[in-house]
C-alpha cells in the first residue's frame, strides 16, 4: 500500500510517530515526512536512522502556511500532533483548542487543497463522554474531521479517524512514572486504585491505524477492542516484576481524571459495526434537513451499553505482568536493574 508513496506524519517525533515510521520505513515507500515543532527530537531521529527516505519539516499545525510547506506531493497523512496531557490542558484549555481542534482543521484544509488521498486522524478514549479539556478538544477534533469528510472532501480526500485507549509506556503515561518511583525507592503515587484504564501497546496503536488505512470509509472512526486493568493492580504487577515492595500512596484524583474511560458511547455502540478485533463507527449521514428524523425516536438507545474500561475484559495481576513483559521498555528497564525473571 505504500509503494512509491509519500507519507506525512504530524507530531512525527512523538511515541506514535516513531513507531509508525519504523513500521513503514523498510517498505517500498518513497518518502516519510516528519512534521513537528521540536528541532532537537528531529535531529535525534535524523542521527539515529540515517535514512534518505526520512525528510524533516519544522513547523506547527497551528500555522497553516507551515503545514502547507510540508503537504505538497503527499499521498497519505497520519495526523498525530496533539496536546495530550490532561492536567496541562485543564490549566491551558485554549492551547488545547489551538492545537487539537484548529490545528487539525489546518491539516485537513492543506490535505484537501493539495489532493492528498487519505488522512487518518488519531483520537483518544477521552473524547467519548469527555469531562476534561483534553477530551473535549479531541471530541471536537472528531467532529471537525467528520464534518469535513462529509461536506468538503468526499470526492477528493478520504478522511477517517482512530480512537484508542492508553498506550503503555508512551511518553507521559503512568508506567514510566511507576518504574522511576520503583527504581528510586519512592512510594508509588496512585490516584485511585479502583480506577480502570484500557491497555494497548504502541504496536497495537500502529496496527489500528494501518487497519483504518485499509478498511475505513470517509468519516469513519475505527476503534480497537482492548483489555483493561485496575491502576492498583498495575502498580502491584510492576512491583512484582521488579522484585520490589515500594509503599503505595493514594494521592486522589487529579484535574480532569475519570474513574474509567469509554471507547464507544451508548449512542455509538448502537450503530457501530463489530469487525472482530475492531469496531467501526460510521459517520452520521443525515444532513441539515433533519426534521424528518424527529418523528420517531430509537427505543434501543435507552438499553444500549457503552464500551468502557469498566465492562471490557479486566486483566488479573498475572495477565498484566505478561502484557508488560511484551514491552521493550520494560525489558530494558529490567536489564538495567539486573532483575532476573
Amino acid at each position: 500500500m505504500f509503494i512509491d508513496k509519500t507519507l506525512l506524519i504530524t507530531g512525527g517525533t512523538g511515541s506514535f510517530g516513531n513507531a509508525v515510521m519504523e513500521r513503514v520505513l523498510n517498505t517500498d515507500i518513497k518518502e516519510i515526512r516528519i512534521f513537528s515543532r521540536d528541532e532537537k527530537k528531529q535531529d535525534d531521529m535524523r542521527k539515529k536512522y540515517k535514512n534518505d527516505k526520512l525528510k524533516f519539516y519544522l513547523g506547527d499545525v497551528r500555522d497553516l502556511s507551515s503545514v502547507k510547506n510540508a503537504m505538497h506531493d503527499v499521498d497519505y497523512v497520519f495526523h498525530a500532533a496533539a496536546f495530550k496531557q490532561v492536567p496541562s490542558c485543564e490549566f491551558f484549555p485554549l492551547e488545547a483548542v489551538k492545537t487539537n481542534i484548529l490545528g487539525t482543521d489546518n491539516v485537513l484544509t492543506a490535505a484537501i487543497d493539495y489532493g492528498v488521498q487519505k488522512v487518518i486522524c488519531l483520537s483518544t478514549d477521552k473524547a467519548a463522554y469527555p469531562i476534561n479539556a483534553m477530551g473535549i478538544s479531541k471530541a471536537m477534533m472528531e467532529k471537525v474531521f467528520i464534518a469535513k469528510a462529509k461536506t468538503i472532501a468526499p470526492t477528493r480526500t478520504l478522511i477517517c479517524g482512530t480512537r484508542y485507549g492508553n498506550v503503555m509506556a508512551s511518553r507521559g503515561s503512568v508506567i514510566p512514572i511507576f518504574v522511576e518511583q520503583i527504581k528510586n525507592g519512592e512510594p508509588l503515587t496512585i490516584t485511585n486504585p479502583k480506577m480502570t484504564r484500557f491497555l494497548m501497546s504502541l504496536d497495537q496503536a500502529v496496527e489500528l491505524v494501518i487497519f483504518a488505512f485499509s478498511h475505513a470509509q470517509t468519516g469513519d472512526i475505527m476503534v480497537q477492542k482492548a483489555p483493561a486493568c485496575y491502576i492498583g493492580d498495575l502498580a502491584q504487577a510492576l512491583k512484582e516484576l521488579f522484585h520490589k515492595d515500594n509503599e503505595v500512596k493514594v494521592i486522589g484524583t487529579r484535574h480532569g481524571e475519570k474513574l474509567y474511560e469509554t471507547l464507544l458511547t451508548k449512542e455509538e455502540y448502537l450503530v457501530a459495526e463489530d469487525l472482530g478485533k475492531y469496531f467501526k463507527i460510521p459517520a452520521d449521514q443525515r444532513d441539515l434537513n433533519y426534521d424528518k428524523y424527529f418523528d420517531i425516536g430509537d427505543k434501543n438507545l435507552s438499553t444500549e451499553l457503552e464500551y468502557s474500561s469498566h465492562n471490557t475484559e479486566i486483566l488479573t495481576i498475572e495477565q498484566i505482568k505478561e502484557k508488560l513483559l511484551d514491552l521493550d521498555y520494560i525489558q530494558n528497564q529490567l536489564k538495567d536493574m539486573k532483575v532476573l525473571l
